[in-house]
């Protein structure tokens, strides 16, 4: 998720972690605790927030969209070293659990890998056999009766048998505010033998007598049986079974679109379906320009957003304001808070007034900042093809930010003020696009005219991001008025659930959190937990209206996602989930397939193919670097790795970006009349670094 920055911040990252690390890290260090929290079960003594996530966490409530409330019990929660337990109220303001949410349960015998290989369930591998008639791990959408596609695996990173939490995890995100039932069936242990039922659902599922604490949920699993017997799932098949529900589209999005309409109307523009600018420009100044070299000259300045934080500045550690203690109560306004940010744009020397470079929005990388977009790259990419590229740093991640993430990781209850600041800092990005695409802002500028005459064109704003910038991008583009054509380098969705453990960059943090929380058995339910809030800022919880189905008051988008096979950074796996959400095509052939790629040749199982070039449509393309270059990505929950001495294990996270063909398909498709062009001549697509 770290993308390349120019030499002078290079630095920056790790010299912040090391302070802060000095700082923060005074817990004792990691252990086990004696009985793992995964090895737990409901309705017993012992509090239990697995299966997770589940319906018996939620309360009825007729005011939500779905219908429930999250009620997550406070004594379940984790605590961490120091005795801090992570408080469910910001959590219990949910009507509903996350889209992309990996389903965490522990089954005692069926937590190895013997006995994994014995059941034979669903894998990432081949996920078609998420519908095989026997298959025994099955979810099921309670409203269609539809089976899910899906894979699952055990964790890896788990310390023993006890503490390992199985984990499903969606191919195609859940819909938002539909209920999905989990069936777990013919599982086998290490030996092969058929697994018991554990005696609480035993009882539900047989119809015996139930203890007091289980009689509430006799209408439920009546319910539950129903549905999974209708998609011909026997009921005295089963080992295990619960439901869930997914968060409504209005409790993922609700407080991003309040805060970008709110915005968006002190500039006198309230209708932001129609494509037109309309009102004013935002504030800006600019505050220096100089050359880069004798093709790039570098524009500097700030600019003013509404803000809806607290405090709000490049550092600052608090949260949304709320005018409501209501739980559905959405971000509003100190009168008179607004936002300085920064921006940074880079011009080539290509752009003159008879030939106005087209515009695009950059997205920086891990706790980067607004200069990455003097990367070589980005410039490659401006003077090649005649664009100007303005950025910003990311609230929420980016360098000045790494304190206040760090101090998240470490107390969980700190999280929502990191995700808030998010939102906020999509929020400038919009701004900074407007900047850009009004008449009357970029475009009046000096810095950016000669002769009195505009060097930019500002017909259409689009957006360029890679890595950070590529996953954050995904919601820029889904809440953007003004973004219609984005390209999302290197990205992928669903940090807490898919990400975070699948990447290089996770083990410098995961240091802090694992730290705090001890008991490693619930580590990816942390992770879970981490994500029912972090939905709201990131694209786990847009992508359903990122393209074709866009939110309310919002025009459609056309997303082109270009990956790296093998990236040791970001998921590909993440990838392909929020291509077939988004509605994404694939180019085909994805990989060369007579070589070790043959591993993945179902990762895009599920996502049609690119029927004709040029393709008007969203798309998904996977840039190789060889098997000389890089190894395929591990199919468990663990990042890959490079190998010193081994220049066939490297990372290939920056080559999609810095090979000229693809960023000559990145130029086609960034146009008023833009296509996906297939410029790998009807075969895989191989990078400028490819090594056979």
């Amino acid at each position: 998720m770290l993308a390349a920055r120019p030499a002078k911040t290079a630095v920056k990252v790790p010299v912040l972690i090391a302070i802060v690390a000095s700082l923060l890290l005074a817990v004792p260090p990691v252990s086990l605790a004696r009985a793992p929290g995964a090895d737990c079960q409901p309705f017993a003594k012992t509090p239990c927030l697995l299966p997770f996530p589940n319906n018996l966490f939620t309360r009825p409530d007729s005011s939500t969209p779905t219908g429930v409330r999250v009620n997550l019990p406070a004594p379940a929660m984790p605590v961490t070293a120091k005795g801090v337990r992570i408080d469910p109220r910001e959590w219990n303001r949910s009507d509903g659990f996350s889209p992309g949410s990996a389903l965490l349960v522990h089954v005692a015998g069926f937590d190895n890998a013997r006995a994994f290989a014995a059941t034979q369930p669903v894998v990432l591998s081949d996920m078609s056999q998420a519908f095989a008639k026997r298959q025994p791990i099955v979810v099921v959408d309670e409203q269609t009766g539809q089976r899910q596609l899906i894979w699952s695996e055990l964790d890896v990173n788990a310390p023993n048998p006890a503490g390992t939490l199985l984990m499903i995890h969606p191919g195609k995100n859940f819909l938002d505010g539909h209920t999905y039932a989990v069936a777990l069936r013919f599982l086998r242990n290490a030996s092969g033998r058929p697994i018991s039922a554990p005696p609480w659902f035993a009882k539900l599922r047989d119809g015996a007598p139930l203890p007091t604490a289980e009689r509430s949920q006799q209408t439920r699993y009546a319910r539950i049986f129903k549905v999974l017997g209708k998609a011909g799932i026997a009921r005295q098949s089963l080992v295990l079974a619960w439901d869930f529900t997914i968060a409504s589209r209005q409790n993922l999005t609700g407080r991003m679109l309040a805060i970008r309409n709110a915005a968006f109307a002190q500039l006198d523009d309230t209708n932001l379906a129609d494509g037109v600018v309309q009102g004013k420009a935002p504030s800006f100044t600019v505050t220096s320009t100089d050359s880069l070299s004798a093709s790039i000259r570098r524009v500097q300045g700030t600019f003013t957003v509404p803000c809806y934080l607290i405090t709000c500045g490049p550092s600052a550690t608090t949260g949304f304001h709320y005018s409501s203690l209501k739980p559905d109560a959405l971000p509003t306004q100190i009168p008179g808070n607004v936002a300085t940010a920064s921006f940074e744009c880079i011009i080539p020397s290509t752009a003159t007034a008879t030939t106005p470079a087209r515009i695009s929005l950059y997205g920086h990388g891990l706790l980067g900042s607004r200069d990455e977009v003097e990367s070589g790259n980005v410039q490659a990419m401006a003077t090649e093809n005649n664009f100007v590229f303005c950025a910003t740093d990311w609230w929420g991640f980016a360098s000045g930010d790494i304190p206040g993430d760090v101090a998240a990781l470490m107390n969980v209850n700190l999280f929502r003020t990191v995700v808030d600041r998010f939102q906020q800092g999509v929020l400038n990005m919009l701004f900074l696009g407007r900047l850009m695409l009004h008449p009357s802002g970029f475009a009046s500028d000096p810095a950016f005219e000669v002769g009195g005459r505009p060097l930019i064109d500002t017909s259409h704003v689009y957006y360029d991001g890679n890595s950070q910038g590529g996953i954050l991008g995904g919601m820029t583009t889904a809440v953007s008025p003004d973004v219609r054509r984005a390209v999302l380098g290197v990205s992928g969705m669903n940090y807490g659930g898919l990400l975070l453990l699948r990447s290089t960059d996770f083990a410098t943090y995961a240091k802090f959190l694992y730290a705090a929380y001890t008991d490693a058995s619930l580590h990816p339910l942390i992770l879970d937990l981490m994500q029912q809030l972090w939905d709201r800022g990131e694209p786990d919880g847009y992508a359903q209206q990122m393209t074709t189905h866009p939110l309310p008051d919002t025009p459609s988008h056309t997303v082109l996602m270009q990956i790296a096979y093998g990236d040791h950074q970001v998921s590909d796996y993440a990838a392909a989930v929020e291509a077939r959400t988004i509605g994404a095509f694939v180019h085909v052939p994805a990989l060369d397939l007579t070589t070790n790629r043959i591993q993945d040749k179902n990762m895009f199982y599920g996502i049609p193919a690119i029927p004709s070039y040029p393709f008007g449509g969203s798309a998904i393309v996977i840039w190789d670097s060889g098997p000389g270059h890089t190894q395929p990505p591990p199919l468990t929950d663990i990042a890959p790795a490079e190998i010193s001495g081994n220049p066939a294990t490297r990372d290939p996270h920056e080559d999609p970006r810095s090979t000229v063909a693809a960023r000559t398909q990145k130029s086609d498709f960034l146009a008023p009349n833009g296509t996906v062009v297939d410029v790998c001549g009807g075969k895989p697509c191989q990078t400028d670094a490819f090594t056979p």
